[in-house]
């Protein structure tokens, strides 16, 4: 019983083909493409107005020189939204519960912002690894620990994706479990459980919306650092 909770988290195969790249592929393939017109129908306008208000509190903690990543960040959010709401459905598989997959998001990206600091201002990105007035003795245990956070971010942003829809999931199947094994035996306590079952589902696609903010957040406060 054990194992069969945590099998919804292998990456399936078909005929030994891993099928991760197809599960990716798929939220691009559901977006409408932009059309020609002047006048869009109800869901191109809807799309619109989203990536717009988003974009525009994106931007609101980035200074003028950070606005050029704002097509990679909003396009960022709006792939793993729709990761995680589709890991929601039933006889699906959630790519970002793979830390795998998460970490190759997050090192990448992570990277860039600290290159990009270390490119445009050298003396501003090193002087985030030594608070202003740290007494001597203190300056290589300090210098030490704020070096272990730095190349902890990524790490950080990998796991806690990962964590929050893995246990969401497995929480979602304990419960689903325990109405079905309960149903014959208590009705009354199966369909008090099945209301907690989709109180929690309501629950994880709020998580799974705020998740993915926050992935994208942490990324444009990192950035804000180094611009």
């Amino acid at each position: 019983m054990t194992l069969s909770f945590f099998d919804q988290f292998m990456s399936p195969t078909f005929l030994g083909i891993p099928l991760m790249a197809l599960a990716l592929s798929l939220p691009w393939i559901l977006y409408p493409a932009p059309s020609a017109r002047w006048l869009n129908n109800r869901l191109l306008s809807l799309q619109g107005w989203f990536i717009n208000r988003f974009t525009q509190q994106l931007l609101l903690p980035l200074s003028t020189g950070g606005h050029k990543w704002a097509a990679l960040l909003a396009s960022l959010m709006i792939f793993l939204i729709t990761l995680n709401m589709l890991g929601l459905l039933p006889y699906t598989f959630t790519p970002t519960t793979q830390l795998s997959l998460n970490l190759g998001l997050a090192v990448p990206l992570w990277l860039a912002t600290v290159i990009i600091g270390m490119r445009n201002q050298p003396t501003h990105a090193l002087g985030h690894l030594l608070p202003e007035g740290t007494p001597g003795p203190l300056i290589p245990v300090l210098i030490v620990i704020e070096t272990i956070s730095l190349f902890i971010r990524p790490l950080a942003l990998g796991v806690r994706l990962t964590a929050n829809l893995t246990a969401g999931h497995l929480l979602i199947q304990l419960i689903a479990t325990a109405a079905f094994v309960l149903l014959p035996l208590m009705p009354a306590v199966a369909i008090l459980t099945s209301t907690v079952l989709v109180l929690l589902t309501l629950l994880e696609v709020a998580v799974a919306m705020i998740q993915a903010y926050v992935f994208v957040l942490l990324l444009t406060l990192y950035l804000q650092e180094n611009v």
